[in-house]
This record gives C-alpha cells, structure tokens and sequence, in this order.
C-alpha cells in the first residue's frame, strides 16, 4: 500500500474547516429579469434579506428595483447596457444624464458600488467594442461632476472568450487584437480609479465541452488528484481557480498585476438539453454550494493566494424568456415562485450548517408535486449526532488510487495504518482506506464533499467496525 505522510497546502484552500473560517471573499447574485413570471421587485429584496444575501448585480436600472432596494443595506452594482455605448461614447451630455437620472438619483439610500459598461462587449454581435472605453471614460466624468467617484466604482464584465490562451493556467493571455486597442487603455483607467475588472466565468462551459479529457470532480471543487502546470510549479485543484488565475496570468503579461479582479458571472444550470453534458441539479447544486463555500473561506487562488475574491453568482432565478438552449433558461438559485431550485448555504453562519453537496429542493417549478426539503448529513442514529467516512467497494485500482490521495495531497493522518501501528489491522484495502477517509472528512469538520473522493466513499451514522481498530470522530 503506497500511503504518503505529505501535506500540500492547494487542497487545504478547497476544504477548511468550516468551524475555524477565516476572513474571506463575498457573495453576490446576478437578479436578472428576462422572465414573463418573476415576483415584484418588491418580493425580491425581501427574499434577498431573508438569505442574508448583501450584494446584487442587475443588468440595467430599473426604477422599481432600484427604490426597492433602497435603505436595505444592499450593495447593488447597476448596468449601462450595451445599446447605450455608442451614445455614452460619443455624447458626454448623454453620459451625465444617464449618471443623473440612473445614480444620482437613488444613490446613498439605494448602495449603488458599482457601474458595469456594458456587459461581455468583445462577443456583442452590433460590434461596440470600439466605444467601450470612451464610454468609461466619460461615464466616469460623470460620476465625478457629482462627486461619486470615491464610492462608485466603473468596470466592464469580459468573457473568458477575450482569452487566447487559457490552458495551462500560466499560458493565460488576452486575444492579440484586443490588447492596444482595448485591454491596454481598460487597465490603465482601471488602475487610475482604484476600480478592478469583472469577468465572466463558467467552468460548465469548458467541461461540456470537453468531458472527455476534464473530470466532473475537477470542475465541482470535489476532490481529484488535481492538475500540475509546469509554467508556474502549481496544481489545481478545480476549474474555477485555473480559469481565474489564466486571468491574471494574462494581466501579468501586460504587467497590470496589481488591478484586483471580481468574478462578475458564474453558475451551473440546472437543467439542459440532451448534448449539454453535466446539466442537471445534482451538479449545479454541487458546483455553487462547493463554490461558496471556497469563497466565504477565503485563500484566493493559487497564483494569487491572498486575493480574497467576490463573486457574483448567476442566477438568482431561472429566466423563461431567456433564448438558445435549455441550459440558458435553468441558471437560476429560485424558481419564480421563491422556492430554492438546490439547498446552497449564501453566508458564514450558514456554512455551519452545511454538511453535504445540497440535493434538489423540489416545490419549486409549480407543478405541486414537490416539496421543499434539505439534505445536510444525517444526525447519527446512535443519538450523538456523529457521523463517518467510510470506503465504498469501488474496485482496487480506484479505491487504491484515492486511498494515495487522502493519505498524500489530502493530508490525512495514516499513521495509524502503517506496519505495526493501532490501525494496521485488518490489513485489507477497504479498512485501511476507511480509515484514511475518515480521517480526512473528520479534519475538515465533516464539510460538505469531505466525504466523496470520486465515488469511492460515502458517510454512516453508525461507528465503522474493523476490529479494535477506533476511527476518530473529531480533530
């Protein structure tokens, strides 16, 4: 049995202890409203508040949502969409009014941080890339005249697609025709106003379209023996972090490294059509509630591991309006009627709660045949409310190779079950790694997806039974 006694700090960044969290990134939803049966803006903000969720992201400045949310402490980030770039690029005058009539006038009772221009420009099919930074520039002329600039931050969202290169990680670069033109003069205005760049990343994009040679368990933050890239001496461990960090790969080329970046777009769908591979609940509920919970804990990414990042999730409901496929109408967190389409937990205190990647939470699509249910770990059925990680008969090959995971990259204590020490015996495959498994899941306070390792494991309420051997309950 091949187990290692090493520790490697880039799985500890994906499962803290949920009971010792440290300072970390925030959480905000994407409200978008392409929808024919979505509650009144009214109905929104208060479910909001009751999810404790305390940041928003809107994709135009609609009256109604904007006073809704005024004096609820909620920061809102507002959209100049794209149909207004030309007119903002051209015209200051259009720029102050449209700062007058959509900021100003709600701005310091509704907590407006933010200004996205337009949003995923570089793939507008009207072709408005050329006006993108002449409208920030004069838009933030604007927010200047009305002296808004130190509270008010202007960005724009780009998609990953304004990426050349984004595999390895380190390899990350900007498309060439896009760097003087736009990127350049984008970062040199972002560093000049203390403001970041938004961008809009989906890892469900990239596995869909490769699941042939990207594992699900890489992309839903659940543990897999993780990806080196030889450019930087780093292994990642999901998607997400080598998407981003492709990011600021790509700025660090341009030598903009000190411009903070905000995830300003991510999600799973819950629902697809036949060829979207990985859509469906199950792994939308994996993915967000994995996500934040990387989030919430902090410890950036592995190129950057002190930027503590916000990230927007999208969306907050599914979309009935929205076209293309099946998957573009089923992003949502809720459905129309309020109902949670998965249990995902939205803040800390909530993360305290949170025991296992959430199942579906069914009631919500208005059928009446379902029922709003949650699914964290059991409560042991001994009474004491434990629980344990045990193997599952998964075949040698595969049991073995996670068995080298949780003793090695996963950092479980396998003391134990080395040549003559307590847990040697039985020395069989299956006890040896329940006892690797548990320890790890143990470690990390019983956290949500500590107990998976790629199908090889599941959790009990009862304690395991392998001879006098005690598997721990606790660290």
């Amino acid at each position: 049995m091949a187990t290692h006694l090493l520790f490697f700090f880039s799985v500890s960044i994906l499962f803290l202890a949920i009971f010792s969290l440290a300072d970390g990134g925030s959480i905000g939803v994407n409200y978008g409203r392409i929808a024919g049966d979505l509650p009144s803006a009214s109905k929104v903000v208060k479910l909001l508040k009751s999810q404790g969720i305390d940041r928003v992201k809107v994709y135009d400045t609609d009256p109604a949502v904007l006073r809704s949310l005024a004096g609820t402490g909620i920061k809102v980030t507002v959209n100049l969409p794209n149909e207004f770039l030309y007119a903002a690029a051209r015209r200051r005058s259009f720029a102050y009014g449209w700062v007058r009539r959509n900021v100003v006038a709600y701005y310091p009772n509704t907590r407006i941080e933010a200004i996205a221009v337009g949003n995923e420009v570089f793939v507008d099919p009207k072709n408005t890339t050329g006006f993108l930074i002449p409208a920030m520039k004069n838009i933030h002329q604007a927010i200047v005249k009305y002296n808004l600039h130190s509270d008010i931050k202007l960005s724009s969202p780009v998609a990953l697609s304004a990426l050349q290169n984004s595999y390895p990680s380190s390899a990350g670069s900007f498309r060439p025709e896009l760097i003087e033109p736009v990127f350049k003069p984008m970062f040199e205005f972002l560093r000049q106003t203390g403001s970041y760049l938004m961008v809009n990343a989906y890892p469900f994009f990239a596995y869909e379209s490769n699941s042939d040679v990207i594992s699900l368990d890489y992309s839903l933050f659940r543990q897999n023996p993780g990806v080196p890239d030889a450019g930087n001496g780093l292994r990642y461990f999901n998607l997400f972090d080598a998407q981003i960090d492709a990011v600021f790969a790509a700025m660090s080329a341009l030598k903009f490294d000190d411009i903070p970046l905000v995830v300003s777009e991510t999600g799973w769908p819950s629902k697809g059509d036949e060829n979207e591979i990985g859509a469906s609940v199950e792994n939308a509920a994996a993915y967000n509630g994995n996500l934040i919970k990387r989030i919430l804990t902090g410890g950036g990414t592995p190129l950057r591991p002190k930027a503590n990042l916000t990230v927007f999730l999208f969306a907050l409901f599914n979309e009935n309006k929205k076209t293309g496929p099946t998957s573009e109408r089923n992003y949502g967190l809720f459905y129309p009627n309020m109902q949670k389409v998965y249990n995902i937990p939205f803040t800390v205190e909530d993360l305290k709660n949170y025991r296992s990647e959430s199942s579906p939470v069914t009631g919500g699509d208005g059928d009446g045949s379902r029922v709003s249910v949650s699914n964290p770990v059991k409560k042991g059925g001994n009474g004491s409310g434990e629980s344990w990680c045990v193997a599952r008969d998964v075949g040698k090959d595969k049991l073995q190779s996670s068995l080298d995971y949780a003793c090695g990259e996963g950092g479980a204590d396998c003391r134990p079950i080395q040549p003559g020490s307590t847990c040697y015996d039985p020395n069989t495959l299956q006890a040896h790694a329940s006892f690797a498994f548990n320890s790890y899941y143990q470690k990390m306070g019983r956290a949500s997806g500590a107990c998976y390792f790629g199908g090889a494991a599941y959790v009990v309420t009862q304690p395991p039974n392998f001879g006098k051997c005690e598997f721990p309950t606790g660290y």
